[in-house]
């Protein structure tokens, strides 16, 4: 997994791949961002830039970015690198301080086989206070030929101390096309499908795999019928508001019925302003239903369309306070 195979983050990307290439890159780093939106990839681009077989020749060539193939490269990506080490979270959800200690003690010798030792510790956030202070020697005085990667999407939750002492890199989401192309070129998901889970992905690529399509696709349905009937009249609105509704399923099951639906919901209208005030179509959530975007946009305007994100963040808001999905429903329909 090579810097140029990862989606997205073009910019963090291409720092880190001159850092490499000029050899000034910081030895103690954290990669932090939302989940699922490749962290871990990239840590291991970071060993695999550091050790491939054939940078050096790659890099006379103008190509500075590793192979991705070659023998190190690919036993990196298999993690079975001996130079390369992931700690994760064991059976207690937490890292203990004897693998923070064993970690240092493999990092004190020189790379077995690569140029530099890496360390990667997956959900950093999980590291002990124990466990922590045990690394803030070597995050300080680096020990010579050795890299280490702390990864977490909760780096408040890191110590200070050791936050002082890492390079940090902030990760975000990724754009729903980027999600999309994942799920298509890794996943083998069809283009239809592949842009309908990155639609709810939230700019996830794990969240997007953990997704119901299907269910998705049902909650988007009775979001856009409701939008639809925005501006006719109140008797219309208020039918079409009892497709947003479950209908015999416990409290619990009406509420995230209806929250499924105004979170599609939200996307939506979201997705209109942003088309009629003339933004950047890329940064659309609901790529395969630009039409209906498009339409709603000409439809409503710009005002409109704030007018109903607000009364759909307060159906929200009232749903997390566990007022009754009925009521909710209805409200909202008035309000469009």
């Amino acid at each position: 997994m090579a810097f140029r195979e990862v989606a997205g983050h073009r910019r963090l990307l291409s720092l880190l791949s001159r850092a490499v290439a000029r050899q000034s890159l910081t030895p103690s780093l954290i990669l932090s961002g939302p989940e699922g939106v490749g962290k871990r990839l990239t840590a291991i681009s970071i060993a695999q830039e550091l050790n491939c077989l054939t940078i050096d020749d790659r890099r006379s060539t103008m190509d500075d970015s590793a192979c991705g193939t070659c023998t190190v490269c690919s036993r990196i990506a298999r993690g079975t690198h001996p130079d390369v080490m992931t700690i994760e979270p064991g059976e207690t959800g937490s890292i203990k301080i004897e693998q923070v200690r064993a970690a240092i003690e493999r990092a004190n010798y020189r790379p077995f086989e690569g140029r530099r030792r890496v360390t990667i510790i997956e959900e950093a956030d999980a590291l002990v206070p124990a466990a922590q202070n045990a690394l803030l020697k070597t995050l300080e005085e680096p020990l010579p030929a050795s890299v280490f990667v702390l990864v977490t999407s909760r780096p408040d939750t890191l110590l200070p101390t050791v936050r002082s002492r890492c390079a940090h890199l902030r990760f975000g989401r990724l754009q729903v096309s980027e999600v999309a192309a994942v799920l298509e070129q890794s996943q083998g998901y069809s283009h239809t499908d592949a842009l309908t889970a990155a639609a709810a992905s939230d700019g996830s690529v794990r969240r997007a795999l953990d997704l119901e399509a299907d269910a998705f696709t049902d909650a988007r349905s009775d979001a856009e019928g409701l939008l639809q009937a925005a501006g006719r009249d109140p008797r219309t609105r208020l039918e079409q508001a009892k497709g947003m509704l479950k209908g015999g399923g416990t409290p619990a099951e009406e509420r995230a019925h209806l929250g499924a639906r105004l979170m599609a919901m939200t996307a939506l209208v979201r997705d209109a302003g942003l088309v009629a005030s003339g933004g950047d179509a890329r940064l659309l959530a609901n790529l395969d239903r630009r039409p209906v975007v498009d339409s709603m946009a000409r439809t409503l305007g710009v005002d409109r369309i704030g007018q109903i994100f607000t009364a759909v963040t307060r159906a929200e808001g009232a749903i997390e306070s566990n007022v009754s999905p009925k009521v909710v429903a209805d409200w909202l329909a008035v309000q469009l």
